[in-house]
């Protein structure tokens, strides 16, 4: 029976996919090296939570398949997965909605202070509310920096209560953007001058990695909320904290950071006006049911030989490995 090595248990969803199909060995581990002894004999793996190195692919020789329960792929060495004819199995679309409602969410909370003030009132300083921190949504406008499937869909839901939405984004066109109602912004520096609510939709790549940085918080608004349900690389934390260590931004809301868990010592954590939620924009019990199912049947399927349509590498089709297939 072939082998399909999991860094984490998958939503039962997924698990039933693969019961009784492959023999399944769950490391609890997504660190190249503690996973090695797994792989070496291994043809699948899927990566909940971890990486995977040109190292680890070469010295597991059986491996036919990587596969990511979300579209994330900035912890997986795509290039050398492609030069060795490995597809990299993804689950687009399947979570987009319940990311899009978690940066609503976001939005929302950290425009009414509602974590600071739970957090004051249950403490007894009722006098919070007294603080006027929170402010109205209506008229405000939302920057968005992306407009891949998850933008798109924050976009509709935000319009939908009166947010203004204004697009960066260089590989999506203006007639496009113009033609949904919304504003098409050539210039970042533009956009996060005149957004109110600024939400990070991109991938982490060399490009984006610190995207957000010192320069950026000194553009933005003094009320400006920066929410990120991407990745934690594309901000500079620390440019961050020194943003609000000097009240340069109202508040930022974060389902993402550059390191997870996030540690007790983060500097972030100790700010009224973070909200901080576990990397969990996903995991929905749709969602979860949605990327684990897909990641599964398309591990299975590059498995058995079948070119599986939804990789992040679909360049790697033209390895002789698929030749004829």
């Amino acid at each position: 029976m072939k082998k399909v090595v999991l860094t984490h248990r998958l939503h039962e969803a997924g698990m039933k996919v693969l019961e009784g199909k492959v023999e399944v060995a769950i490391t609890n581990t997504g660190k190249p090296q503690e996973m090695l002894p797994e792989l070496f004999d291994a043809d699948g793996l899927i990566i909940r939570i971890g990486s995977i190195d040109r190292a680890t692919m070469l010295a597991a020789k059986n491996l036919k398949v990587i596969g990511r329960p979300g579209v994330g792929v900035d912890d997986v060495d795509v290039a050398s997965a492609t030069e060795l004819g490995i597809p990299v199995v993804i689950a687009p679309g399947a979570n987009t909605l319940s990311v899009a409602e978690h940066a609503l969410a976001l939005i929302f909370a950290a425009a009414k202070d509602i974590l600071n003030s739970d957090k004051k009132t249950r403490a007894g300083e009722f006098h919070v509310r007294n603080s006027y921190k929170a402010f109205e949504l209506f008229g405000k406008t939302l920057g968005l920096v992306g407009y891949g499937n998850i933008g798109r869909e924050l976009a509709r839901l935000s319009s939908s209560v009166g947010l203004k939405v204004m697009v960066y984004d260089p590989f999506v066109n203006r007639e496009s953007i113009e033609k949904q109602g919304y504003q098409y912004e050539q210039d970042l520096d533009q956009l996060l001058r005149n957004a109110d609510v600024i939400s990070l939709h991109v991938p982490l790549t060399d490009k984006t990695k610190g995207l957000i940085g010192e320069r950026e918080f000194n553009l933005m608004r003094s009320t400006a909320i920066l929410v990120n349900c991407a990745r934690g690389g594309v901000i500079d934390e620390q440019a961050l904290a020194q943003a609000l260590r000097t009240n340069r931004i109202h508040s930022a809301a974060l389902d993402v950071l550059a390191v997870e868990p996030v540690r007790a010592d983060d500097p972030l954590v100790g700010f009224d006006n973070v909200i901080i939620t576990p990397h969990m924009a996903g995991l929905t019990q749709e969602a979860a049911t949605g990327v684990a199912t897909m990641a599964a049947e398309g591990v299975l399927a590059v498995i058995n030989g079948e070119k599986w349509p939804y990789v992040a590498n679909k360049e790697v089709y033209d390895h002789p490995k698929w030749k004829n297939k």
